[in-house]
């Protein structure tokens, strides 16, 4: 894997239809910050992003490029923290939160208990996206939030623009065979969605691609979770998010269709008696380069494409 990517050719536009982008996933972004609010409350990260983090911090091996700045993109509850100040002990670490909620309860925590144990923790710091420096920082580590983002081609176009030419973005995400099973069990009862149509793993390197990033390299992992009863796994998949889907029914089910509902779940039991739910994890990789000018009888730079030029072509 190589530590950048290669310099970018001249391009020129011969005037070819390009492909259809894919078409955004709906959420409900209501649902969303309700969940973001309620989730800024949570005394611990969400034990399966934090799996998820762990899982990730294994493939920053691949990348030896050591960068000076990170942001964790919603950290608080990305669960990549420690692995992160391990990796890069002397870079500055920086946690960007989507609402106010997330930002008081990062700094709350950063000073309190979950960063404590940072090496150089100090160093850390807490933003809106709406206030980060463009192109200033070389690594922006996302795990677990792109999947519940309301308008996920603009979370792309913000990683682009935080990251430095040659800086990189490493990401999780919710693949769209995560809990098919529940959803066979929704369209069986005609309950509606049971989730959002989470993005495939091509279309979210169409958008990367999209969006301005070079080469973007996905792959996906299938993993089965297991739960002993009913009541265990409906608490976990409150915690772990709730169904943002816009179509979802919205009233008050009522106790009857919990009853229906734990039931419908009992033939997900396998050979051991336990509830089985299939998870798909989505992760993905890319880096930012240097800015591609189309040929053309006038061509207009910007100061800083200029000036970012003129760095990349010094010895």
């Amino acid at each position: 894997m190589p530590n950048s990517p290669s310099s970018p050719s001249a391009h020129v536009d011969l005037g070819l239809a390009k492909p259809p982008a894919p078409q955004p996933r709906a959420l409900d972004p209501v649902a969303v910050l309700r969940q973001q609010r309620r989730m800024a409350g949570l005394d611990a990260v969400p034990w399966l992003h934090q799996e998820v983090a762990e899982r990730m911090a294994e493939r920053l091996s691949i990348i030896k490029f050591q960068p000076k700045r990170v942001l964790q993109w919603q950290g608080l509850l990305g669960g990549g923290g420690k692995a992160l100040s391990e990796a890069y002990p002397q870079a500055e670490q920086c946690s960007v939160e989507v609402t106010a909620e997330l930002r008081a309860r990062s700094q709350l925590a950063h000073k309190r208990v979950w960063w404590k144990a940072w090496r150089g923790s100090s160093a850390l710091t807490v933003e809106a996206p709406e206030n980060l420096a463009q192109g200033r920082a070389e690594l922006v580590w996302a795990n677990m939030c792109l999947h519940a983002s309301p308008d996920p081609v603009a979370t792309l176009r913000a990683w682009h623009q935080a990251l430095a030419v040659d800086g990189f973005v490493m990401f999780s995400c919710l693949g769209p065979d995560s809990f098919k099973e529940l959803r066979a069990i929704y369209q069986q009862q005609a309950w509606g969605p049971s989730s959002p149509e989470w993005w495939d793993m091509h279309d979210i390197g169409d958008l990367m691609v999209e969006a301005g990033f070079a080469d973007p390299v996905m792959d996906q992992e299938r993993i089965g979770l297991t739960w002993a009863d009913g009541e265990s796994l409906l608490m976990d998949l409150r915690a772990l998010g709730g169904n943002y889907a816009p179509t979802r029914f919205s009233g008050c089910r009522g106790r009857q269709w919990r009853a229906r509902w734990l039931e419908s779940l009992e033939p997900l039991r396998g050979p051991d008696g336990r509830l089985k739910l299939s998870l798909e994890l989505v992760y993905g990789h890319a880096f930012k380069p240097q800015p591609r000018l189309s040929i053309s009888s006038e061509t207009h730079v910007s100061l800083e494409q200029m000036r970012a030029m003129v760095r990349k072509s010094s010895p």
